[in-house]
């Protein structure tokens, strides 16, 4: 054999069984040990294709036939199989929805639980599904009964304008058994009723529920060429600042609705939609458990609407807990909306707006389609009650008595109605003959040509009117619509306010529920320190500013127990712009400066003297005066002096600050020492 045959891949043989791995093999090329770099190419270029094919296809299938509403209808595909499901077995009475979730399965090729969960959220929206039983509670997070001890039905909303059969296009479903619907003939602007969340590969919606009558009042002001302007209405109510939400884009805050009973007791009626009860009191209670909040008490009254009362301990007013609540808790929660839906088969990103003038777009030519359905229809029976009274008012069935073929018959009938061809708007065909042949004879004995007429009549005032609206569709829609908001509007009132409400600082409204105390003899500070020095009542947002006798400071986070030693000189909660007055001795001189502090990084220590300066005073803020005393020496004739630190101009941490003397200091004090002599000659120094 020569070495180039040698090196060629052998063909896979025909015969091999065909299993995953030797599909594999067959695929790679792997058959036969050809050699390892051409091999090793050939098969991660294969399977790098294969991978890229394969994770494309299932993105696209995850994001269009999953996760992702699609704009004609608003509804994710579990859902619109829900629905179709549910028209299919519609006859008015409520079905098990076992029953609904078996028959939504030849559908639905992922299961019943996926069904079931889908049908139970569609149905807590209150505007498609009907249900009777326990569907769960959407303030406490109880979950539904089991399907099997449920029921459900389609409403008369979903009923009127979510389904018509003539204009319905279908696909053959996952196993080619059935027909389903590729969407909805959606009358409803759906999916911001609705709103949905979605996540897919790649992609994520999040599209938050509006009011209906509000969207209704959108489309009728599209129609009229005039501005409108909706915002989100959520089942569980509460307070809402849509100051952030620009048509759909960015986000919104929302609030629980807080009541005060009394000085001490509040009420939340009513709460955010991303919590429950349940979930909002365990918020509650962590927020008590980490220092944030005071409580006394927590009591859950919810039943039909949400009650759950809050109790302050003594010392907390009712309005400084309901600020806290906003601060710590999940009684306020911002929301971010962005709209991807399907459109024509591919994911998009739309606005509110966009969205609405693509479903006002689509209503009318769904209504325009409807009347020249309806136009065909009432032609159609116009025609065929002509043709009757035709046939029996002129006896034309006589004709046919002595016709002895079924060619003759139809011959006898063509020519008996060639007469009348003007009162028909089109030409008689043989599927007319079969129809009139097929008159019975107690018809044709008990025909009441007045009553028959008065038929005729009003049909042809219905075509009439029908062909009216079709000239001024415009205004037909706008009828259409306000007719919806006429019979529904009452039933679906906006649940969430908007207002505007001023945004709560956490650290303003922080309790102060920690003590930080300092032990100089062990070294400790911190919350949980025994000390005597330092009392400060600190909440879990402060921080604190360490200053030690060398000079040095830092910034720290709120301890437990920290060591740092015995030489702490200063410890506060950090005020960048409070004025501090620092004296201290350095290279033979005395020196004093007013600075302030400013930022400072955690952790990270400043020097707010020279290195090896030593500090003789330090106090916040300004005092008065200070008294300095010096050490005596031979010929000294000045031995006590004062100065007023508010002379000095307040510069930054690191400056040298203005000399006081060149003597050495025994003390400087804010107040007259036990030493200072009252009665000894004292000078005020002047500084530049």
């Amino acid at each position: 054999m020569k070495e180039s045959e040698a090196n060629k891949p052998v063909p896979p043989d025909p015969s091999a069984p065909a299993n995953p791995s030797s599909h594999i093999q067959t695929e790679l090329n792997l058959a036969a040990p050809p050699s390892p770099p051409v091999t090793a190419t050939k098969a991660e270029g294969l399977l790098h294709r294969r991978m890229d094919t394969n994770f494309l296809q299932y993105a696209s299938y995850v994001i269009r036939d999953r996760a992702i509403p699609n704009l004609a209808d608003g509804l994710k595909p579990v859902q619109r199989r829900i629905m179709w499901s549910l028209h299919e077995k519609d006859d008015g009475k409520f079905i098990k929805v076992a029953n609904v979730s078996g028959h939504c399965m030849q559908y639905h090729p992922h299961g019943n639980v996926s069904i079931d969960d889908a049908l139970v959220v569609l149905t807590n929206k209150r505007y498609l599904i009907e249900g009777q039983g326990n569907f769960g509670n959407l303030f406490t997070g109880d979950a539904a009964a089991a399907s099997r001890y449920i029921e459900c039905r389609l409403t008369e909303l979903a009923r009127t304008e979510l389904f018509n059969d003539e204009l319905t296009e279908f696909v053959p479903s996952y196993d080619g058994r059935n027909k389903e619907p590729v969407f909805l003939p959606c009358k409803l602007p759906l999916l911001l009723m609705l709103g949905t969340e979605g996540i897919a590969v790649g992609l994520s919606a999040k599209i938050l529920p509006h009011n209906f009558p509000e969207l209704l009042q959108a489309q009728i002001a599209i129609l009229q060429n005039k501005p409108f302007k909706v915002l989100p209405d959520f089942q569980t109510g509460g307070l809402m600042d849509a100051r952030d939400y620009q048509d759909g884009l960015g986000s919104i805050k929302v609030r629980a609705k807080i009541k005060i009973k009394d000085e001490s007791t509040i009420l939340i009626k009513e709460i955010p939609p991303t919590c429950t009860t349940e979930s909002l009191i365990d918020s509650i209670e962590d927020a008590s458990r980490k220092g944030k909040i005071k409580v006394r008490g927590i009591s859950d009254y919810t039943a039909e609407e949400v009650e759950i009362e809050v109790r302050a301990p003594a010392g907390v007013s009712a309005e400084q807990l309901v600020d806290a609540l906003y601060a710590f808790t999940e009684c306020e929660t911002s929301i971010t909306s962005r709209i991807i839906v399907i459109k024509d088969g591919r994911p998009v990103e739309l606005s509110v707006s966009q969205v609405l003038r693509e479903n006002t777009t689509q209503l009318v030519a769904l209504l325009k389609r409807e009347l020249e359905l309806k136009e065909k229809k009432l032609l159609e029976d116009l025609y065929f009650k002509t043709l009757v009274r035709i046939f029996i008012e002129n006896r034309i069935y006589k004709k046919i008595e002595q016709c002895k073929s079924n060619e003759a018959v139809y011959e006898a009938i063509f020519e008996g109605f060639k007469p009348f061809r003007a009162e028909m708007y089109r030409d008689l065909v043989q599927d007319d003959v079969e129809m009139l042949l097929g008159v019975r004879i107690r018809r044709i004995s008990l025909f009441d040509i007045h009553k028959h007429r008065d038929e005729m009549v009003k049909v042809k005032a219905e075509l009439e009117e029908t062909r009216r609206h079709l000239k001024n569709l415009t205004k037909y829609v706008i009828n259409h619509l306000q007719g919806l908001l006429d019979k529904y509007g009452p039933q679906y009132p906006r649940l969430t306010r908007s207002s505007r409400y001023d945004e709560v600082e956490a650290r303003e409204v922080a309790f102060k529920t920690f003590k930080v105390a300092y032990d100089r003899e062990k070294g400790y500070i911190g919350y949980k320190v025994a000390g005597e020095e330092f009392n400060l009542d600190c909440s879990k947002f402060d921080k604190l500013m360490l200053m030690f006798k060398d000079g040095h400071y830092k910034v720290v986070e709120l301890p437990e127990k920290l060591f740092i030693g015995p030489d702490l000189l200063y410890c506060a909660v950090p005020e960048r712009d409070r004025v501090m007055t620092l004296a201290y001795a350095s290279g033979g001189a005395t020196y004093l400066k007013r600075f302030t502090f400013g930022g400072a990084i955690l952790n990270k220590e400043y020097w707010c003297v020279p290195l090896k300066a030593r500090i003789l005073f330090f106090e916040p803020d300004t005092p008065e005066t200070l008294y300095i005393r010096y050490k005596p020496a031979p010929y000294q004739k000045i031995n006590q002096q004062t100065c007023s630190p508010g002379d000095i101009t307040v510069k930054n941490v690191k400056a040298l600050g203005n000399q006081v003397s060149i003597k050495e200091v025994a003390s400087i004090t804010s107040k007259p020492t036990r030493g200072w002599d009252s009665e000894a000659a004292t000078s005020k120094l002047q500084f530049p």
